[in-house]
């Protein structure tokens, strides 16, 4: 009997989508279908990506396609259809348009991969996650949002760019919502592991922080046209690779909560989780002091702000 590869499906083939593919088959996760409603789109771009192999040396198969049918028994599926947030736009205005998206796309997931585990990358993240979790009816454990991992990237290539030092030896979470109301968790963060605020003065630090909450608006206003692609993509892969190899990595990402944090009511927030075989595998509780408390509650209550929002829409 033949070897059954991984398999990754990537909905939607636009930026995000046709580099969160890229990543996947660069790094021989498994196979790769790209899905998207414009079929050619989908097509033309893995026929492209899969021609990159010999020079790259990836043996990754990589099909386009718009048919649901051909995502069956994937073992992680990411989400990234939905409209870009355009300049000047906010997050939220995005929610009446991309929920119509995100509930065809956990149909097709629902029926064809069943039992994946789905990253949801769209905006606004936190409560589409939120949604796709409704609409498929997965365990928590099976539905994670993409948010952490590309707001604690960008912290800590801030902070390496302010201290010109490796980006490998920064250490640095966000918490909360993938909004403006994130939360870099200061205390935490650490160069070689020198905590940050020994090697920074705090206004240094809150403008770095100022910045992080800031990053994707700076982006979309200067490429006018959509908004980023690369390190959200990343972002998306760095989780997939730790759930496809079990490698039980901590990541921050937005989990359905379930007390943790004194959060409950069905709320996705970021955290940071273990992400392995099973998907979320467990989350890491920890202590934190008035100030971070206060700044997460702000978080979750944006989070829930949206998800109202979203009530109202639908």
């Amino acid at each position: 009997m033949a070897h059954k590869r991984k398999k990754v499906a990537v909905i939607g083939a636009g930026f995000v989508g046709a580099t969160t593919a890229h990543w996947a088959a660069q790094k021989e996760l498994g196979d790769v279908v790209l899905l998207d409603i414009n079929e050619g789109t989908a097509i033309g771009k893995s026929m492209d990506l899969a021609q990159s192999g010999p020079i790259e040396m990836f043996d990754t198969k990589i099909k386009g396609t718009s048919n649901y049918a051909d995502i069956k028994d994937a073992d992680v599926v990411i989400i990234t259809a939905g409209m870009p947030r355009k300049p000047g736009m906010s997050r939220d205005e995005l929610v009446g348009i991309n929920a119509k998206i995100v509930k065809d796309v956990c149909a097709g997931i629902k029926q064809h991969a069943p039992n994946s585990v789905v990253i949801v990358v769209c905006n606004p993240m936190d409560v589409m996650a939120v949604y796709a979790k409704q609409q498929l009816g997965f365990p928590r454990e099976r539905v994670i949002g993409m948010g952490g991992s590309l707001d604690s990237a960008r912290f800590r290539a801030f902070i390496a760019e302010e201290l010109n030092v490796s980006v490998k030896d920064v250490t640095g979470v966000v918490l909360g919502n993938h909004g403006d109301a994130m939360m870099p968790v200061v205390r935490t963060a650490a160069v070689g592991s020198v905590p940050l605020v020994d090697l920074l003065p705090m206004e240094k630090i809150n403008a770095i922080v100022a910045r992080t909450k800031s990053a994707g608006a700076e982006i979309g206003g200067h490429l006018k046209t959509g908004s980023a692609f690369f390190a959200p993509s990343r972002g998306a892969i760095e989780m997939a690779e730790s759930i496809l190899k079990d490698q039980k990595r901590i990541i921050p990402c937005a989990v359905e909560l379930n007390g943790e944090f004194g959060v409950k009511d069905n709320l996705m927030v970021g955290v940071m989780c273990k992400l392995g075989g099973a998907g979320m595998e467990g989350i890491i509780d920890f202590k934190m002091n008035a100030d971070e408390k206060a700044e997460f509650d702000k978080s979750v209550e944006a989070v829930r702000a949206l998800v109202a929002l979203l009530k109202m829409v639908q």
